[in-house]
């Protein structure tokens, strides 16, 4: 939408720890003027296994770069950085990106993820950058089991400026997004973003009370959920995608909200979950304030993560 946007420099402040643990473990191994052989091969295909690019990623780089060798497309050290990033680029499409907007009524975005994982806050980024660009926003706390949770949401929405549908911890989820929709569709709402648990007694419950939740928005708005977003801790690393994959066994994920990525040294992370779950990432959280959320542009988070 364009409306998120950060600017390079914004991201190269933001991706700092994950940039030094990068520039650390690059400089050991591309060392200036080294020829490439086998050994630099192995040891550049240890350090992005160890910086949470992951090992099915780090085997088609690493295959890619011995055949630009081969071909004598690269030679050098120096070379096989530029070679990186070029690829690392071109493994987004740039539509999978795009968030899903409704032709005509809200866009809903139901939003899923363990507690702990940063929803809230994310959801809370979401509308702020929506409400500051003249969309009118509608927040659900479809988190009933937690009255904390429903709390955080309520000083979230006042803080920002946007509306919320509410009942009483212990209520019907499922309730509270039918009352969403209906209140969405009434004041005329932008968007709705609605908030789900992130813990049941049973990952059995936690999905079916999910998927009352997606069928109840789907039944009451034309074509939503537009989005389901998932929201994973970046800092978490490769448990991040043993989550995501537990999400999409049951619900139709759209796209990745990143959240916390400025916390962790393993930034890597987003490579790996596009090879691992083909899902897009499509917004990144990149510190603590509500403006501090970005699109995700492959082509700035790369040369922001390797500068």
């Amino acid at each position: 939408m364009g409306i998120f946007t950060k600017t390079v420099q914004y991201l190269r402040e933001r991706l700092g720890k994950t940039r030094k643990r990068i520039s650390s473990s690059f400089s050991s191994v591309l060392t200036l003027g080294r020829d490439i052989d086998e050994d630099m091969l192995d040891e550049l295909e240890e350090t992005l296994i160890s910086d949470d690019i992951g090992v099915e990623m780090t085997g088609k780089l690493i295959s890619d770069l011995r055949q630009a060798y081969r071909q004598r497309q690269i030679a050098k050290s120096e070379d096989i950085l530029p070679f990186l990033k070029e690829h690392m680029k071109s493994y987004w499409p740039e539509q999978d990106r795009q968030l899903r907007m409704a032709e005509s009524g809200p866009t809903t975005i139901l939003v899923a993820g363990i507690n702990g994982s940063g929803k809230t806050t994310s959801i809370a980024k979401l509308a702020y950058v929506l409400s500051r660009n003249n969309k009118k926003v509608l927040v659900a706390a479809c988190d009933t089991f937690r009255a904390a949770a429903v709390e955080q949401l309520t000083i979230w929405a006042e803080r920002i400026g946007a509306d919320i549908v509410k009942h009483q911890s212990g209520s019907d989820p499922a309730a509270v997004a039918f009352d969403a929709c209906q209140a969405a569709l009434s004041r005329g709402a932008d968007f709705l973003i609605l908030d789900t648990a992130g813990r049941l007694h049973t990952k059995k419950n936690l999905m079916e009370e999910l998927k009352k939740i997606r069928n109840v928005v789907a039944k009451k708005i034309t074509g939503g959920p537009h989005e389901v977003l998932l929201v994973l801790d970046a800092t978490t690393g490769q448990n991040a995608i043993i989550q995501a994959k537990t999400f999409t066994e049951t619900i139709d994920v759209t796209g990745i909200f990143l959240a916390k990525l400025d916390g962790t040294a393993r930034g890597g992370i987003v490579i790996a979950i596009k090879d691992v779950l083909d899902i897009p990432v499509k917004f990144v959280g990149l510190g603590e304030k509500p403006e501090d959320i970005a699109e995700f542009n492959p082509a700035e988070f790369v040369e922001a993560l390797f500068n």
